[in-house]
């Protein structure tokens, strides 16, 4: 009888590991796709944000397939490839963009804030942190499932 309960236990412990193993990588990684985020905040400039962005907030939106980014800057569209391992993070060079003439100056300032990234995270808020050393440099708020 003892070896059967310790049989059971076993297979018991070992479902409950899996399942919250499943759950933290969906927490990551699952949430970080399937998702538009909208930029909230943008360390660097000395610009109020609503100043650098009067029209639209930036939007960023992770495709898995391709590994490429792409969303809207603010005012043009734009896409660039990224390269993920873990929580590590960095974005290649923006391909080509939309060249609409925009009001604010936030648009270069956050394709450079973008080319400094090293890392993400999301936080128990289930906002999006992009990172740069130990610093959030970007926070995104989720707003659309596709």
């Amino acid at each position: 009888m003892k070896k059967y309960t310790l049989a059971v236990v076993s297979v018991l412990t070992l479902l409950f590991a899996a399942c919250n193993a499943s759950k933290e990588t969906k927490s990551t990684g699952g949430n970080l796709y399937d998702t538009t985020w909208e930029l909230e905040y943008i360390s660097g400039p000395r610009i109020a944000f609503e100043g650098l962005f009067p029209n639209k907030k930036p939007q960023i939106t992770f495709d898995q397939k391709e590994t490429k980014v792409y969303g809207n800057n603010g005012c043009n569209g734009y896409s660039a490839p990224y390269t993920l391992k873990g929580k590590s993070l960095t974005f290649g060079e923006p391909g080509p963009a939309t060249m609409m003439f925009c009001e604010g100056g936030g648009e270069q300032q956050f394709l450079q804030q973008m080319k400094k990234i090293t890392s993400y995270e999301i936080d128990k808020d289930g906002k999006l942190n992009l990172i740069q050393g130990d610093v959030p440099m970007m926070r995104f708020k989720k707003v659309a499932k596709q």
